[in-house]
């Protein structure tokens, strides 16, 4: 499982980066996206999907574990 970061971009939409694979990627979709719940099946913009433990919505940019599906 990788660590990436997870960080708000200008326009609003949140950017999904993969330091030791250089990949920076707009995230498409998430699964869950409330205060409460946040993570779940990620879809990027070039179709690679991520999975996030589900959890409280950090503060952003923040650096967490997700899983290549």
């Amino acid at each position: 499982m990788p660590s990436v970061m997870i960080r708000q971009t200008a326009d609003g939409k949140l950017s999904f980066y993969v330091a030791k694979k250089d990949l920076e990627e707009t995230i498409d979709t998430m699964e869950f996206s409330t205060a409460e719940k946040w993570g779940g099946e990620v879809k990027l913009t070039d179709g690679s999907m991520f999975y996030i433990d589900p959890m409280p919505a950090p503060k952003l940019p923040t650096t967490i574990r997700a899983k290549k599906l």
